[in-house]
């Protein structure tokens, strides 16, 4: 059993580090030849067919670079497509959420105070829901409304924070927020799949036969490439999300999604307008800092808007965590609902290391880690996982009240 843990660790760690280094190649290769697309500037010398070019210096040389907007008129011997950077993406992103959320369905997917279900059902949700999405996604684009660019994005923007909603009622918050990054990402890569490359085999089909391609499909191609644009940020704070329980592990994280989506745009437009040499718009940044703040508010906000009482108004201030009259009943919470995996020999079933290194098993290590404990299971429902220990409310209200508390006795 030992052995299997550790084997099984080391595997999510391969399919982590391969996901990583997959995404900045696609990444980067998204961003650059957006930033390229976006300064090409028309000249009268161009050759027939040409849209713009663009000189670059980069590694000690110069590129001149030049777009067709359809095709050049004879085929070229090489062509280079970027392709594998989203298709290996995906697949290796689609590995980890198989790893660590389906082969952990009980600690990371389910939270049976949200929705009691059982690890099969969690999992088949989790795959309808992201095959539900493309499917719907592709049939917007494909209707009436997919010729007005800005319109589909904002009924796309609707259904986004429906999903971003409707995943909070389903899953763990951590989950939730994996699922709406892989929701996305499965559009973005379903795009490049589905419609870019194929519609680009079909243009250099043309060519090779002596036909004029249809420029009908380098705009369906172009339209599909933009919303993968504003799409890329925020799969990359929701990817990282599970790093930061304040994110994912509040009452309103359902909304926090909805805002950053929005920052996504913010500052895409600021990188886009700044490459199609249209000025720099600072307002973005402001916008963006002000709806970063909101969030910042949203994860720890009082209990203002859920009607509870504010703990950190009325509890008095003591000198030391372990010296706070809630201490006592703070380490028996602590002992009760965290010690199963915090401890020197975890007792919960496939771990077999204290997560992070962190243990909770005296006075010392758990005033050592008030701070983390405050933040994962005080302010935020990261911890337990799921909770599988079953921390009530009241339980969570005592370890704000408790680390609070000692905070401002210490300012006193």
């Amino acid at each position: 059993m030992y052995e299997y843990a550790i084997a099984w660790e080391w595997l999510a760690f391969a399919a982590r580090w391969f996901h990583v280094v997959t995404a900045i190649a696609w990444i980067g290769s998204s961003f650059y030849f957006i930033a390229l697309d976006l300064g090409l500037v028309k000249r009268p010398h161009l050759p027939p067919g040409a849209y713009g070019e663009e000189w670059q210096v980069h590694g000690g040389g110069f590129y001149h670079i030049q777009k067709y907007l359809v095709a050049p008129a004879q085929m070229p011997e090489h062509l280079t497509w970027f392709k594998y950077e989203s298709y290996f993406t995906w697949i290796s992103g689609f590995l980890m959420l198989c790893i660590v959320y389906y082969g952990g369905a009980d600690l990371f997917l389910i939270d049976r105070h949200v929705l009691d279900i059982s690890p099969p059902v969690a999992i088949l949700i989790s795959l309808t829901s992201l095959v539900f999405g493309w499917i719907v996604y592709d049939l917007l684009c494909k209707s009436p409304l997919g010729k007005n660019t800005w319109g589909l994005m904002a009924v796309l923007y609707v259904v986004l924070v429906v999903m971003a909603w409707g995943y909070t009622q389903l899953f763990t918050g951590r989950a939730a927020f994996l699922h709406l990054g892989a929701f996305t990402a499965t559009i973005m890569s379903a795009n490049v799949y589905m419609i870019i490359i194929p519609n680009q085999k079909i243009v250099v089909a043309d060519l090779i036969a002596g036909r004029t391609p249809d420029p009908k499909y380098g705009q369906v191609a172009k339209q599909r490439s933009l919303h993968n644009n504003y799409l890329t940020l925020p799969v990359i704070f929701f990817m990282l999300s599970n790093h930061y329980p304040l994110a994912f592990g509040t009452a309103f994280n359902w909304v926090i999604a909805a805002l950053v989506f929005l920052m996504g745009v913010t500052i895409r437009h600021w990188f886009n307008t700044t490459h199609a040499r249209k000025g720099r718009p600072t307002w973005t940044w402001i916008v963006t800092i002000i709806l970063f703040i909101l969030i910042m508010w949203l994860s720890t906000v009082p209990k203002l808007l859920t009607g509870d009482k504010d703990t950190a108004a009325v509890a008095p201030a003591f000198q030391q965590f372990a010296g706070d009259p809630h201490f006592p009943a703070v380490k028996q919470l602590v002992s009760t609902r965290c010690t199963m995996c915090h401890a020197a020999e975890p007792a919960y079933e496939g771990i077999v290391r204290p997560p992070k290194g962190v243990i909770l098993e005296n006075d010392a290590e758990i005033a050592a880690h008030a701070r983390e404990i405050y933040i994962q299971a005080g302010r935020s429902h990261a911890m337990p996982p799921g909770n599988v220990t079953d921390i009530t409310p009241d339980e969570r209200k005592l370890l704000v009240a408790w680390f609070e508390s000692a905070v401002e006795g210490r300012k006193q």
